[in-house]
């Protein structure tokens, strides 16, 4: 009697056990895509034109965030993308030179990751890279960098469900491939955007300037004038005009002479000696950030930069003209035009951009 009762016991458990099972899996939906549309918040900047085969969606955009995180794209798992391109520093590095796994130091100053989807044509400093997505890989193969190979990536994320899982939910596979990755990386890199600073909200019409930031914005916007000094400008917006301060153009600002200039910069690309010198114009927004400055970091601060201008331009073969006029008079700033111009240039700080979640770690 009692084995009967036993067995009876033990087929009533294996019942529920096997009910609780399918329960679960009935519970528990398999995970597929998801390709709800990414909304991109700009502001009042202009409609940014996004690359048609890549749409951003909310998975996609998230998987980017973590794979731009992730210290497994490294060598030895010490390193993510963010290490060199800090969220509190505007996106970029705050060292004159990165120093990567193998304690190298990189050649050239991390440039600012936000407001890409408005830069129309190449990145990096000397454009090598014709796409965003080409541009995300390029660190974690560097050996100044990352020093990792593609394939060693995709076996570290391949080991991961959280990642098949987020790959399914992005691309409707869990295949992981560098071409899922590279996209996936520059949906998360264009969700990157500034648009709140005070300057925005000034020509929003919402807060005012003070005197002082009111006049270094009339000198960053009159052109230089050397036959009437009194009425000359710092002429900054030649070159970062516009809605995101910059003229996506590369341009030799006078930095070195022919006989002292080391860095080529867009020359390494195109081969073309007209391009000696020569780098992409970076936003000057969240400039104040940003430090430290030019594509070898040889500023550590803003008042360096415009003294730069004001009265450092060297003269080269391909330096842009407009920097060449002013070689020998300078702008003709004052102390108190410098502090004006920096005040002003404090202005395209967004401390929204600095402190949103949606860029954060989401680990």
């Amino acid at each position: 009697m009692n084995y009967l009762k036993y067995i009876a016991l033990l087929f009533t458990c294996i019942m529920l056990t096997a009910a609780c099972k399918k329960d679960d899996e009935e519970t528990t939906p398999p995970v597929t895509i998801d390709e709800t549309p990414y909304v991109l918040e700009y502001g009042a900047l202009p409609t940014p034109e996004l690359p048609p085969d890549n749409p951003l969606t909310e998975q996609g955009v998230l998987l980017g965030r973590m794979l731009f995180y992730e210290p497994m794209l490294s060598k030895d798992g010490s390193q993510s993308c963010a290490s060199c391109h800090r969220q509190n520093d505007g996106f970029s590095d705050f060292n004159q030179f990165s120093v990567g796994v193998e304690m190298l130091p990189g050649k050239r100053q991390a440039m600012p990751v936000f407001n890409l989807a408005w830069h129309s044509n190449e990145f990096f400093w000397d454009g090598r890279a014709e796409r965003l997505r080409d541009q995300s890989l390029e660190p974690i193969q560097d050996p100044l960098e990352m020093n990792e190979t593609i394939e060693n990536v995709i076996t570290k994320l391949n080991a991961s469900e959280m990642y098949k899982d987020q790959f399914i939910r992005a691309f409707g596979s869990d295949e992981i491939s560098s071409e899922k990755m590279a996209l996936a990386m520059e949906q998360f890199m264009l969700s990157i955007v500034s648009y709140n600073s005070k300057y925005d909200k000034y020509v929003a019409g919402e807060v005012e300037l003070t005197e002082s930031e009111e006049r270094g914005r009339i000198l960053f916007e009159t052109e230089y004038n050397p036959f009437f000094p009194e009425f000359s400008g710092a002429d900054c917006a030649h070159c970062h005009g516009g809605t995101n301060f910059e003229n996506d153009q590369y341009m030799n600002n006078g930095l070195d002479s022919d006989a002292s200039m080391t860095d080529m910069g867009r020359a390494e690309v195109t081969n073309n000696p007209d391009d000696n010198g020569k780098f992409k114009v970076p936003s000057l927004r969240n400039i104040a950030v940003t430090a430290p400055y030019m594509h070898d970091g040889r500023f550590e601060t803003l008042e360096q930069v415009i003294d730069h201008y004001n009265e450092g331009i060297q003269e080269s073969s391909t330096a842009d003209q407009t920097v060449l006029n002013t070689k020998d008079t300078g702008l003709f700033l004052t102390d108190q035009d410098k502090e004006d111009l920096i005040n002003f240039l404090k202005t395209l700080t967004d401390e929204t951009f600095l402190n949103e979640a949606l860029y954060k770690s989401p680990f």
